[in-house]
Parts: structure tokens; sequence; C-alpha cells
């Protein structure tokens, strides 16, 4: 409900004189002479009238308002939270996702099929090819090496029989030195054959790597043809929600271009600009809280700490210095775009002082009012002139009347104000209905 509204019915209750049902109207006004209770300074509240008034409570905490300086400023995405995926290889694309879906690792984004993947392939093949060639290359010089080495050593052992029979194979002798000769040539291509496998292994991970960088699929995956259809299939590598497809479903797209982008909205920070003369006292990055507007439905108190940073460079037109501040923690309320106010302590020795929120005080011909919460009854606010001390324009200090954790009316201040003044007199005490309208004990 809004102040106009509000307003409304409560010159609708200044029209009204009493409270009864309007079946006996003087009857009413007896049993109200009769019945009449002491004056008092407190308002009836049911949770039906707070409901339908948009009554809220904001609680009184202990605050450094004297040593407190506000900036305002707005969230802004941090540089690390913005991940984009484009195209290794010119082809065509097939989106997986929709716009503003959530992703996490290891979830499909979209499907490329590019006609300069076959080059990458024919490379793994070929790598492939080269390295089961070298690999039986290999084989064979080793088993020709060993078969000679058996050949060698059947003819000594033949030689050394007849040895001991004093009779003498020169030919023997003959084949034996010829093969024992060959040993060494056989040993060397051996190692022409390990050389040869090892570099067509070089040059098949290279292939499988480079193919592997162009489209982003794992080498275990590259290694196994059976799983090679011709799609390209790219993946999130960090969690997030997709902020933009740049290409249409189905359409060409060059290399490099980019197909999707995703953020992380929870990698945000705080920016604002400070004056140069606060330089000198936020130099020391002193502590600081991230507070959140003066709206319906948020909680004034409901700031969160945060570690400041100061930029780089100070804007000697305006005479700013950007202030840039990382939450330490997130809030529904905390989202990029959204302004706020960055509060920074400047003095840490100063003494922290009761206080309430600036809305939560109205004015009342020369006095300043507020409504606190009744701690023994919920359904009721006092009201209390307010002793007021020093004001940063957001928080104001209370000398006196309410006590840490205290509740005070913060919307809807003003219209019980309002609805508790008839004729310019402020009715001490009274009670609403359940439609907003007011009505003044006598």
């Amino acid at each position: 409900m809004n102040t106009t509204t509000r307003v409304l019915l409560i010159a609708f209750l200044i029209g009204h004189a009493g409270c009864g049902d309007g079946s006996n109207p003087e009857a009413d006004a007896g049993a109200e002479t009769t019945e009449a209770a002491a004056p008092t300074n407190r308002v009836d509240l049911p949770a039906t009238v707070r409901r339908n008034l948009g009554i809220t409570f904001a609680k009184v905490e202990r605050r450094q308002v004297e040593d407190t300086t506000r900036i305002p400023g707005s969230f802004e995405l941090q540089p690390s939270a913005r991940r984009e995926y484009r195209m290794t290889l010119p082809g065509q694309v097939r989106l997986l996702v929709e716009q503003h879906a959530v992703v996490r690792p290891g979830d499909p984004l979209y499907r490329f099929r590019s006609p300069d993947w076959a080059v990458y392939r024919e490379q793994i093949m070929l790598g492939e090819q080269a390295v089961a060639d070298s690999t039986a290359d290999l084989a064979v010089a080793i088993a020709t090496r060993d078969e000679t080495e058996a050949r060698l050593h059947t003819l000594q052992s033949r030689i050394e029989a007849l040895a001991g029979s004093d009779l003498r194979q020169a030919s023997l002798e003959s084949d034996a030195a010829e093969i024992a000769a060959s040993l060494p040539r056989l040993q060397a291509e051996i190692t022409r054959a390990e050389t040869r496998l090892a570099g067509a292994r070089d040059a098949r991970d290279h292939a499988l790597e480079s193919a592997s960088i162009a489209s982003g699929i794992p080498i275990a995956s590259l290694s196994d043809p059976q799983s090679d259809d011709g799609w390209i299939e790219v993946t999130a590598t960090d969690e997030g929600v997709v902020e933009r497809l740049a290409v249409p479903d189905g359409s060409y797209a060059d290399e490099t271009a980019l197909v999707v982008s995703t953020i992380d909205p929870t990698r945000v920070r705080f920016r604002a600009e400070a004056l140069q003369s606060d330089l000198p006292r936020l130099a020391t990055l002193p502590a600081a809280r991230i507070v959140p507007p003066l709206s319906p439905g948020i909680d004034a108190g409901d700031g969160v700490s945060a570690d400041l940073v100061l930029g780089l460079e100070a804007d000697p037109a305006r005479r700013t210095i950007p202030v840039l501040a990382t939450p330490a923690e997130g809030r529904s309320w905390i989202r990029p775009g959204v302004s706020a106010f960055l509060e920074v302590v400047v003095d840490s020795e100063g003494r922290p002082a009761l206080a309430v929120p600036r809305a939560s005080i109205v004015q009342d011909g020369l006095v300043h009012v507020l409504f606190r919460r009744d701690p023994r009854d919920p359904d009721k606010v006092i009201r209390l002139e307010a002793d007021l001390g020093t004001d940063d324009g957001r928080w104001v200090v209370l000398k006196s009347g309410v006590a840490l954790g205290d509740e005070v009316v913060l919307d809807g201040a003003y219209e019980i104000k309002l609805a508790s003044q008839q004729n310019g007199t402020v009715q001490k005490g009274g009670h609403f209905h359940a439609d907003g309208t007011f009505h003044a004990d006598h």
C-alpha cells in the first residue's frame, strides 16, 4: 500500500467519530463515555493491521555514526566472473542451451562440425599408422637379432663338441665368425627402429594434442576413433548462467567467433567513487560494510562486511578516486547494477552508540517522534519523542528512550503519526482497525 492510499485511509478515519458497528451510534457513544480508558501513548497494531498497512520494523543497533563515512556506488561483475566459449575451427553450430540457463562444469553448451576437422583426424590416423609400422619394424629387428644369436650359439656348441674329439670343421668356424660379425649391425638396426618408433609416437601425440586444443575434446577420447561422428561438443568449464548466445542456431561461424558467454553472478564487487579529500582516511584500508538502499522489503541493517581496494588511478576532472569492495558473503539484494552504499569506519577507536534508521524518525510539529514496539506486547507501539544525537542522513543516534535490540517502526511511521492526530492535537493513544482506520482513545 503506497503513502497516498494510507493518507486516504487517514482522511476516512477523521470523518468518523466512533468505532462501533453502526447499529446504535448513541449507545456506542455512551459506552465509550462510561468505559473510557486512561490516556496512554500506546497504539494498537495487531498483525492484520500491520499486514494491511505494510508496517515494518527496524532494530536498534550499536553503530559508529559519527566516525562513519558513506559512499554511494553500485555492484558490478568481477573480471573473472565472465567466461567466453569461442569457435576454435570454422563450422556449423548447433546450440544446446538457452539464455539464462544455469550450467555446471561438464554440461554441453553447443556442438559444431568443421571441414577442417578432417585434417586433424587424418594427422591422427597417419600418426597411429606410423607408430604401428615402427612397432612392427622394431619387433622384426629384435627377432632377427635373437635368431642370429641362437644360430651362433648352436654353431659354437658344435665347434666345442668337435674340438674335444680332435676334429675340426673349418666351415663351421667360418660361419660362426660371419654370424658374430653381423650382430653389431643387427643391434644398430634395433636402435634405429627404436628411434623411428619414438619419433612416430611423438608425431602422433603432437597430432592428438593439436586436435584436442582445436576441438576441446580430451586426448583420451580422440584416441578412440569409434567416438568421432564428425560433431565436436563443447562443454562448460565453470559454473554459471548463460548470459549471451552470440550466434543463431544452425549458422556457420568463423574461427575464434564467440558462441556462448556465461557469468557467475556470485562473483561481484562494489564500485564507489570517493572524494580525493577522503584519500588520507581511506589509505589505511579501514573496516567497511556494504549496506542496501532504503527500499521496501529490504532490511536496513542487512549489510555485509567487505574488503577494500583503492583504484590505481584517480579522476583529475571529477577529483575522485575509485574504491572497490568485495563482499564477504552473498545477499539476495546483491546483484550487478544494483545501487547501494559503502560504509567506511574512518575512526576505529570511536565508541559506538545506539542508533536507528533515519527514516523511522518523523517530524511532529516542533518535535521529532518515533514509534517503539512494546517489548511486552508486540501488537502495540509506543509513541516517543526522539532524543536525537549525531545524524549521518541514514542512521541517527538516540540518546535515550531505547535499548539495544528494541524495534522501531520503519515503513509506516509517518502514517501512524498522521492517524494519531486529530484537529492538530496529538491523541496519546488509540488503535487501528483491520481496514486501516484509526480510533483514538478518549
